[in-house]
């Protein structure tokens, strides 16, 4: 059964604050959540929807509209967000501005390419990097998955600087990767998709494309890296045989590493990503081809010795994008679960899991926003959403306060 969705509609900010002073004595109990609707309409904040979850009243918030293609968030310390549009655009959203941010690299914008993940330094109090990636062109009608840095001055990216470029150009448009993060040692991780036309490349060890690599904030090859000192492996590997993870998260109270695996059509996979793993692609996969709805040629088994097995398997088909670990106070019942974004499902799957198996899914925002390219947890413990979409938005969820007393069923999905 669909959760139940109720759209909100606009409210002026002059009824919210009328009805607020005619009544005294119930302002002087307005609620947190009732304070928190307040600002929104002081803001212009459009309300989308509110939905009825299994533990927790939610409501989805629009901070930012108008953005095309938008793949990335992140929070500047004085509360402006960072978005990326795939075009080739960074921006400040300010208090629901869009202000487009000059001095980005040039980029390659074509199908899945063009301006893709940003994160800030974990410094960056003190030393201003932020970091992007990007699908870099080489001048003759090829690209490869690039990690670049600058800094903010106002509204200029400066002392912009390419610190990594992986080591193979190829044919544009597919399968970038492209998610950032950093761990708890200050390294920074970094996906690269197979880049689709040649999926083996994933199995190739001295081929950055179907890996995650871990790299010094520089972008030099960290020295306790696994395949450091081989010479048949690419000293910046950390995995391989991943097909292409647009959905990457590091728990910051354990340093677990997870990620979500965009698998052909089945296959998308949860895996916890350790030091030298090889996670199969193409060789071992669970997903069939997107054409012909038949095995994967490259593929000769469902498991292997010596390839690591996926901790979960998403059923059905959610084209995952974008994922975090709830660690805030803001939605106690979530806390510890992981939220992951759905592309072609439009759609996040709510996970809950222990440290051997997951044990339950809810789904959330179905069809709400369109398709989730990205799912972060704010400095603020609020959760942030970007929709893939050409006139994408920049939304909120919010815990809310619904006071209907429905026993509504829940839409979840036990396992």
């Amino acid at each position: 059964m669909a959760v139940r969705l109720k759209q909100i509609p606009t409210l002026s900010l002059a009824l919210v604050l009328s009805a607020t002073c005619a009544v005294p004595a119930i302002a002087s109990k307005t609620t947190s959540d009732e304070k928190l609707r307040i600002a929104n309409v002081a803001q212009n904040f459009r309300e989308v929807a509110t939905e009825d979850t299994q533990y927790e009243g939610i409501r989805v918030v629009e901070i930012a509209s108008g953005l095309e293609n938008p793949w990335a968030v992140a929070f500047l310390p004085d509360g402006r967000f960072l978005v990326t549009e795939r075009p080739g655009r960074l921006n400040i959203i300010d208090n629901g501005k869009v202000i487009q941010v000059s001095g980005v690299p040039q980029v390659n914008a074509e199908n899945q390419g063009g301006l893709l993940d940003v994160v800030l330094h974990p410094n960056y109090a003190t030393n201003g990097w932020i970091y992007m990636t990007y699908s870099k062109p080489n001048g003759n009608g090829q690209t490869a998955t690039a990690v670049a840095r600058g800094q903010l001055k106002g509204n200029t990216l400066v002392n912009v600087q390419d610190v990594f470029v992986q080591n193979r150009y190829s044919e544009p448009g597919q399968h970038y990767g492209s998610r950032l993060a950093w761990t708890n040692d200050g390294k920074l991780l970094m996906t690269i998709g197979d880049r689709w036309f040649e999926p083996l490349r994933a199995q190739n060890l001295t081929d950055h494309a179907g890996s995650v690599l871990r790299l010094n904030d520089d972008g030099s090859v960290p020295t306790d890296n696994p395949f450091v000192g081989n010479p048949e492996v690419a000293d910046e590997i950390y995995t391989y045989g991943n097909r292409n993870i647009q959905a990457l998260v590091v728990n910051r109270s354990t340093g677990e590493i997870w990620a979500v695996d965009h698998g052909p059509r089945g296959g998308d996979l949860l895996y916890k990503i350790e030091a030298g793993n090889n996670y199969g692609w193409p060789r071992v996969t669970r997903g069939l081809d997107y054409d012909t709805q038949k095995p994967i040629s490259e593929s000769v088994a469902r498991r292997m010795e010596g390839v690591t097995e996926p901790f979960y398997e998403f059923l059905p088909t959610h084209a995952p994008s974008g994922v975090t670990l709830v660690t805030a106070n803001r939605f106690p019942s979530w806390r510890g679960n992981l939220l992951v974004g759905g592309l072609a499902s439009q759609r996040i799957r709510r996970v809950v899991f222990d440290a051997q198996e997951v044990l339950h899914e809810e789904e959330l925002l179905l069809q709400t926003v369109g398709r989730i390219r990205d799912v972060r947890e704010g400095s603020d413990g609020y959760l942030y959403v970007l929709s893939d979409e050409s006139k994408g938005g920049l939304y909120r969820i919010e815990p809310a306060e619904l006071n209907d007393n429905d026993d509504d069923e829940e839409d979840i999905e036990s396992v």
